[in-house]
């Protein structure tokens, strides 16, 4: 029966009613009274209004509707739809609301891998893959401890048996944490050289490309040039009338550039040891730059939010890239697509393309700012630095390839052999050794500082690897310049590898 039909029956019982009562009323009165049909729908509504609203307004089960189970101890007889199981992943959303089923790409295995969550994250869309791409089996478990409404709605007992696949059980079946496979073994590094001069904070540090002396800029506002082998002063060059932030030598022609917080960019003759040009543009301090490998491209980034790309020869400011929100602290360059990529105190990374002068891909993963920036000198991977975590990246769109945690401090500075050792040194003068593959932290120093100086003066502003990768050059706040080297006499035996996989796993609840 429609709803318009059962509305008709009941205005025909309303109907009936009210004129049985006239009919009666009449026969008592002998005189026949008139009901004007008018009159007559009139009371009947106002009849309807007090008495038979509930009536009315109650909702009609149409015909065909399938009627679900009444439960047993609901008091009202109100119909009960049970709610499909589900299975809460890390990498779906929770359903929109109780009953609507997922579908069969989002029932997923019970306990996702960190391997197939990263996989997973990579199969997003961009701007939901950076998202998710930061993270790891821990937070996943998080998910499963904090499940939705199709949890809630059961008791605890169901609940767990709903999160190990829709079976019951009396406990959790065990899961498996992510292991770290077994690293490669490096030798440990120690310092062997401790290089004064300066007479301010060492900020910057560039090996020459034949690996015959290096260059550093101070905040002394000059730059010297060490012989690598002695660790003898051979030059000192004046110019610069603030901190020197960032140098680098040419590996296509005698140039040295450098950049400080004067807002001025220079480039040196190493000839003459003289200024032959200036780019100027920046509108305040610059903090780093780096030379193009393979065209006459210079590219710097300041505090004004920008990074500049320049014509080494015309001194044409060719591009200025925009779209950072804060100081740009860091910039590399490279070869291959992306050939840019910047880091800034906004907490972002940014891969640009160099011929539009645009962002390509705005890398989001870290919460704080990202000081430091280091590309893999073989494969297609770099590292950024932030005081929340180091991570590890894919070119070309920056896929997100793992964390190093615990080196919990502001990394000013990274480096990286082709042996897949990467240094990170910080404001608190700490430098870690990590293996690149599996982000074993293998080595932690933490060098004393020059005598007379403060303990509060232990920083580390840059480090590098020279040619050879035999030594590693640091610049720090103690005005000195550090050069470590691997322990020859270290073995596996003497130095091994504190790697337990058996401690990484869960052990059943």
């Amino acid at each position: 029966m429609t709803e318009d039909v059962q509305k008709h029956s009941v205005h025909t019982l309303v109907f009936r009613s009210l004129k049985r009562t006239h009919d009666m009323f009449v026969s008592d009165h002998a005189k026949p009274i008139a009901l004007d049909e008018q009159s007559f729908k009139m009371k009947m509504a106002v009849k309807m209004k007090t008495e038979y609203r509930p009536v009315l307004d109650m909702p009609v089960l149409k015909e065909g509707r399938d009627k679900g189970p009444l439960h047993a101890s609901d008091p009202y007889g109100q119909p009960e739809y049970p709610l499909p199981d589900y299975l809460v992943t890390g990498t779906h959303p929770y359903p929109s609301a109780p009953g609507v089923a997922l579908t069969a790409d989002t029932q997923m295995q019970k306990m996702p891998s960190e391997a197939g969550v990263h996989s997973m994250a990579l199969a997003l869309p961009p701007s939901q893959a950076r998202q998710e791409a930061s993270r790891t089996a821990a937070s996943v478990a998080d998910i499963h401890r904090h499940a939705g409404s199709a949890e809630r709605s059961h008791p605890p007992q169901h609940a767990l048996s709903l999160m190990e696949g829709g079976t019951k059980s009396s406990g959790l079946l065990p899961r498996k944490a992510p292991t770290m496979p077994k690293p490669q073994w490096h030798p440990p590094w120690k310092l062997y050289r401790v290089i004064s001069g300066h007479l301010g904070w060492v900020r910057s540090i560039a090996v020459e490309p034949g690996n015959q002396w290096f260059v550093t800029g101070s905040a002394d506002r000059t730059i010297k040039i060490w012989d690598l082998a002695s660790g003898r002063l051979k030059l000192s060059l004046t110019g610069h009338i603030s901190t020197v932030r960032g140098v680098a030598v040419s590996t296509r022609s005698p140039y040295l550039f450098s950049c400080g917080e004067d807002k001025q960019v220079k480039c040196w003759d190493l000839e003459y040891n003289k200024v032959i040009r200036h780019y100027h543009g920046h509108l305040s301090a610059v903090y780093d730059l780096d030379l193009h490998p393979t065209i006459d491209v210079l590219v710097t980034c300041s505090r004004d939010a920008t990074a500049r790309v320049w014509d080494i020869r015309t001194k044409a400011n060719v591009h200025t890239l925009s779209g950072h929100t804060n100081t740009v602290a860091t910039v590399k360059c490279q070869s291959a697509e992306p050939q840019v990529i910047t880091g800034s105190h906004d907490t972002t990374i940014r891969l640009w393309d160099l011929i539009a002068g645009k962002t390509r891909a705005t890398l989001t993963n870290h919460k704080k700012s990202v000081r430091a920036l280091v590309l893999h000198p073989r494969q297609y991977t770099f590292a950024s630095g932030s005081p929340d975590n180091i991570k590890q990246w894919k070119f070309p769109d920056g896929n997100f390839i793992q964390n190093l945690s615990g080196h919990n401090a502001i990394i000013n500075t990274l480096a990286v052999n082709s042996d897949g050792v990467l240094v990170s040194g910080a404001d608190n003068g700490t430098i870690h050794m990590w293996d690149w593959r599996t982000g074993y932290n293998f080595q932690r120093i933490h060098a004393a500082v020059q005598p007379g100086s403060l303990d509060s003066e232990s920083g580390i502003f840059a480090c590098v690897f020279d040619q050879s990768e035999s030594r590693l050059i640091t610049a720090e706040a103690d005005k000195t310049i550090k050069v470590y080297k691997e322990d020859e006499t270290a073995t596996e035996e003497s130095h091994p590898v504190n790697w337990k996989p058996e401690i990484l796993k869960r052990k059943r609840f």
